[in-house]
């Protein structure tokens, strides 16, 4: 194996299609070009160029009835790379979800001879009942575990982003060799930005109290917890404001949820925006970032916040769990609306207190969530995989059959 390694990406997802599965592909990918290494995505095509499309082979992919948002690259087109991809002689596969990307990328490490690793950036067990709603909960949960267990036992290695995730899937019995390995914040999430200038184009005052949601609007979020938090909140702070960010197939639900409670005039949803301009400006405007998710494997969000000085208050679990530490930018509550909203009130109605807590946000995200030292982590995985399987029996057998 060279110094500089040749990595195939498939991910049933990526950028215009705005999660944090796109923003962890982006963030190592950067990282890894800067290292000096190699990288190709092969994604669905959703009709929309982003800014760089040179490392990205785009496939035809066909939408799905109950999730508009997204698309599934056809498997065909996917294999019809093949002859393409013989040619870039590729190092190893990495699979980043569990859909046709899965089948085909192990299809592909298959046929190309290559070590396949995959990325468990979702927790499904929490999830799939959302989406499949005419199966008993407790069903779509076994069928979750058991289709997760099957895929990441079908790997050759599992990347986990946080240490609760990986305990969770050791627990399904997945055997498979496995490293915890978090996507790091790039420089620009530390940049500089006007939250002011933010406030007055979406026409918030800058002095009302403003809480901040970013993320996919999505069941799994818990975004009707910080809803009802807000009710409550309200009582005490008539001005205070929940600005919801992102879209997604909960938002109806949500909307008439906040026309039920009443809280109309707390409430503002304002859609996706664009993480290079806007973003960080949205973050900055905030007082306190609100975070309920209890389905995150790790919640990136959460670090982009901190890196623009906004405290946090959050239910720790699962991945938030190993990022969240009390004190260190964040206030950790359990998911009691009361308890959740005491905590946020006490940072709206505490200048001086939310101020200590921001900067410590900061430093906490500066000093412990690095992308360079994440992505260097990979690479280490990467070379440890590629060289373990140079000695198998099975991945030299298949070496001999190709072409």
């Amino acid at each position: 194996m060279t110094n500089y390694m040749n990595i195939l990406l498939i991910s049933d997802v990526y950028f215009p299609r705005v999660n944090g599965v796109s923003t962890s592909i982006r963030t190592f990918t950067e990282q890894l070009q800067k290292l000096g290494h190699h990288v190709h995505l092969i994604a669905p095509d959703y009709g929309v160029a982003t800014d760089d499309e040179t490392w990205i082979t785009r496939v035809p992919a066909r939408s799905i009835y109950f999730d508009p948002e997204d698309k599934l690259m056809k498997y065909g087109e996917v294999l019809r790379l093949l002859p393409a991809l013989k040619n870039n002689k590729f190092d190893l596969v990495h699979i980043h979800t569990p859909f046709v990307a899965h089948y085909a990328g192990l299809k592909l490490g298959k046929l190309l001879s290559l070590p396949v690793v995959e990325t468990y950036h979702t927790f499904f067990e929490d999830y799939l009942h959302h989406y499949l709603p005419w199966i008993p909960k407790f069903a779509a949960r076994g069928l979750a575990r058991l289709i997760s267990k099957n895929q990441c036992n079908q790997v050759d290695a599992i990347v986990a982003p946080s240490q609760p995730m990986l305990d969770v899937l050791r627990a399904y019995g997945i055997n498979t060799q496995a490293e915890v390995i978090a996507t790091g914040l790039q420089a620009h999430s530390f940049g500089e930005a006007n939250g002011e200038v933010f406030r007055e184009k979406y026409g918030i005052p800058l002095l009302r109290p403003m809480l901040l949601y970013v993320g996919r609007v999505a069941f799994e979020k818990n975004i009707d917890f910080l809803i009802r938090v807000v009710k409550l909140l309200s009582e005490e702070i008539p001005k205070v404001l929940l600005v919801i960010t992102g879209e997604g197939p909960a938002e109806a639900s949500l909307r008439a949820l906040v026309k039920r409670l009443g809280i109309e005039n707390n409430v503002q949803f304002i859609g996706y925006l664009d993480r290079n301009t806007e973003l960080n400006a949205c973050y900055k405007a905030a007082d306190v970032f609100v975070f309920a998710s209890k389905s995150e494997t790790q919640g990136l969000v959460l670090l982009e916040a901190m890196a623009q000085g906004t405290p946090v208050v959050a239910i720790a679990e699962l991945g938030t769990a190993s990022l969240l530490v009390e004190g260190q930018g964040a206030m950790i509550a359990n998911e009691n609306t009361q308890e959740f909203a005491q905590r946020a009130q006490h940072l709206l109605t505490n200048p001086r207190r939310r101020e200590q807590l921001g900067v410590r946000a900061k430093e906490y995200a500066f000093n412990t969530w690095s992308a360079v030292i994440q992505a260097e982590r990979k690479v280490g995985f990467y070379s440890d995989i590629i060289e373990a399987q140079e000695f198998q029996p099975k991945y030299h057998a298949l070496k001999a059959q190709m072409p």
